[in-house]
Order: structure tokens, then C-alpha cells, then sequence
């Protein structure tokens, strides 16, 4: 497959990144202002040069330079959310809603053959909308601007009901015409994976060494590979060459996956687990239980040290009287077993529910490939 080259902005963890990568695209930069989400950007993704940036203040010429002068086939963003979310404090008053602004300002001075951002369905209400209307006019004399595509994850093969909006824009000279209609013919209700096939086969959870120096290893549970779900074969499946770390490919060759420290309740937070109905919430903490023949719920990330540390909201599991796992949490997100996240829970559960989910990339992702391919675009070959 030839690979085409991309860009991914306000990368946290790096979610766009790996469904870029898994769709035939090789990241040349990736940028992110939060040290802590990006802090395993470089295991996961070798090779790739990762910018601890606030690119509200980095300069077009900057944008410029550290493209090196390569032709830009992609560039991939998921602008901060929080500001617009209906979920959680969203303000038309919150500062890193600007951000949008600038991520089409990014656009405007790389000059990518194709675009998308990323964002929450609360970008498009009326007190939000003129954000993403003043970043579009940037960039609408040199592109085709898509309508907004409101999708789910779970129509797209993964197991969290996650529903975001897309803004896609491809410059017209130089990519074949893109349809909203080829990407909502790629979702269907019936591709929706269970909690059950993407958890059921993964290590129990595992008692905290005492500093966390570790990403948490533990064994898979002992199943034959035939009695796995495809799910969950996917997520065991080794990373391609340029993709992650030699030592969590290690790890996977011999049975071992990282993010399995346990979280510690008080008895009585277990006892109102366990008496709290699959499907229903849990009345003091607010939880909600998984349940095993239906998919999971949006995975939010909590807040950082500058918004009050307040922790990421984790299920409760299924069957057991406990939340889940940082695996079981990725698996859900559909991020493969081999990618690693930061060594603390409340750090990796953040970076995954910031992140966007891998499987509805790629799948996205592989029409751009497809256009760029036909229209004979710059590209290199694969490792």
C-alpha cells in the first residue's frame, strides 16, 4: 500500500494518528500542549517528530517549516471539545473554543490536500457555531467544505457509543470529488461490538506496584484463538512497522498486555456496585454499569490539574463489582493491545477520553487514501 503523508494537530494521545496510520498515511509531525496526554506519543508512534506545542502561538512560518517543505496529503484535528460539549460545563465563554480558529489557521499556511476536524455534536448550536464559521472562511476560497457529518462509533465497528461531528474539506484541483454519501455508506447499526467481545478475553485487573513504575503488564486470560471474537483478534493483532514500541511488541508475542492496574473501592462502593443493575447508573457515584450484550457509553475524560482535577467518569464493569480497567477502557475506544498510555490510571483514562476513537478513523480515513490514490498523489512508499 502506498502511504501518504500526514499531520495530526492537537493529537493527545494519538487516536487520529493511529486510524491515519492503520489507513495508509505516515505521520510527519504531531503536536499537543498537554504534556501528560502525549507523554507515550513516541513509544506508539517511533520515528515521528512529536511538538510539545499551544498552537494558538505558533506562527504560520513555523507551521511551514516543520513540514520541511514536504508536500502535505493530510492534516487530522480534534480541537479541544469542553467548551461545547452538553455533557459536561460547556461555555461559548470558554477560551480554548478559539482553538477551532486556529486549527483551520494551521490548514490555511500548511496547505494540506485534504482535511478533517474532529469535534462534540455541541459545535454546531447556535451559540457555538460562528467558532467553526470564522475558522471556515480561512480556508473556503482553496477548499470544498463538506457539510458537517454527524457520526457514531458503534456503526463503525467499535464498542462505545461515541457520536461526534466532522468537518471535511479537500482541495478540489488536486483530490477526486469526496461525498458525504461514500462515508455514511461505510456505517450501519449492525456493526456495533458487544462489551462482551471486547473485554471478556483480557487479564483480570492487578494490584498497583507502589510507585506505578510500570504500565501495568498482565497475562490474557486462556483462550484458544478460535474462541476469540473478531474483536478481539483485531486488537491482538502486531502493530505494523512503523507503529509501536518494541517492548509492548514484546509483551504481545508472549501473552502480555499493559493497563491492567486495578482501582481500589471501599467496601461500601462495592457493595452498591454489586447491587447496581447492568445498564442503569449507579445513584452516589454517578456511574454507569456496562452492559455484556450491548456496547459502552461515550468514555469522558475528566478535567486537568487546571480545571480541578476532577476524574474521568470510569463504568462500572459488567459482571464484577468494580470499574473498569485503562485496557478494558481501550479496548472499548478500540485502541489495539499493543498501544500503551501514561503510567497512572487517572493520566491514561483522560487520554482516552479525549481521544478519537482508532477503528472510526481508519475507516474514515481509508476513503482519503482511496481518493489520493486515484488521483495519483504525492506519496511514499511503505517501510
Amino acid at each position: 500500500m502506498k502511504r501518504f503523508t500526514s499531520i495530526d494537530l492537537f493529537s493527545g494521545c494519538g487516536g487520529f494518528g493511529l486510524g491515519a496510520g492503520l489507513a495508509g498515511f505516515s505521520t510527519l509531525w504531531a503536536a499537543d500542549i498537554d504534556p501528560n496526554l502525549s507523554s507515550s506519543y513516541n513509544f506508539n508512534f517511533p520515528g515521528v517528530q512529536f511538538n510539545l506545542w499551544d498552537i494558538s502561538k505558533i506562527s504560520d512560518q513555523k507551521f511551514i517549516e516543520t513540514s520541511n517543505g514536504q508536500s502535505i496529503d493530510l492534516v487530522t484535528g480534534g480541537p479541544p471539545c469542553q467548551g461545547f460539549s452538553v455533557i459536561g460545563k460547556g461555555t461559548s465563554n470558554d477560551a480554548r473554543n478559539s482553538l477551532v480558529s486556529h486549527f483551520f489557521r494551521a490548514v490555511k499556511a500548511i496547505k494540506p490536500k485534504i482535511f478533517v476536524m474532529e469535534n462534540v455534536p455541541g459545535l454546531l448550536l447556535p451559540q457555538h457555531i460562528q467558532e467553526l464559521d470564522t475558522g471556515i472562511k480561512l480556508v473556503s476560497k482553496n477548499y470544498k467544505i463538506l457539510p458537517p457529518m454527524k457520526l457514531t462509533a458503534t456503526h463503525f465497528g467499535a464498542a462505545t457509543h461515541r457520536t461526534r461531528v466532522l468537518i471535511i474539506g479537500y482541495d478540489p484541483k488536486q483530490v477526486k470529488k469526496i461525498d458525504t454519501l461514500e462515508i455514511a455508506a461505510l456505517a450501519s447499526k449492525d456493526m456495533a461490538v458487544s462489551v462482551e467481545n471486547a473485554i471478556s478475553d483480557l487479564p483480570s485487573p492487578i494490584i498497583s506496584s507502589p510507585r506505578n513504575e510500570d504500565w501495568g503488564w498482565g497475562t490474557y486470560k486462556r483462550k484458544e484463538v478460535n474462541q476469540l471474537s473478531s474483536y478481539a483478534k483485531k486488537m491482538r493483532t502486531l502493530p505494523i512497522k512503523e507503529l509501536g514500541s518494541a517492548v509492548a511488541r514484546d509483551m504481545l508475542q508472549n501473552g502480555k498486555v499493559s493497563g491492567n492496574y486495578r482501582t481500589a473501592h471501599r467496601p461500601e462502593s462495592i457493595h452498591r456496585f454489586a447491587q447496581t443493575k447492568p445498564g442503569t447508573t449507579e445513584k452516589i457515584s454517578r456511574l454507569p454499569r456496562l452492559t455484556m450484550n450491548k456496547p459502552g457509553p461515550t468514555l469522558r475524560a475528566g478535567t486537568g490539574p487546571d480545571r480541578g482535577s476532577f476524574q474521568s467518569v470510569r463504568p462500572i464493569h459488567p459482571s464484577q463489582p468494580r470499574v473498569i480497567t485503562v485496557r478494558e477502557a481501550a479496548r472499548l475506544q478500540g485502541f489495539p493491545d499493543w498501544f500503551l498510555f501514561h503510567k497512572t490510571k487517572w493520566h491514561s483514562f483522560r487520554m482516552i477520553g479525549n481521544s478519537v476513537c482508532p477503528i472510526f478513523a481508519e475507516k474514515v480515513l481509508k476513503v482519503f487514501h482511496k481518493k489520493l490514490t486515484q488521483q495519483n498523489g504525492r506519496c511514499i512508499e511503505a517501510a
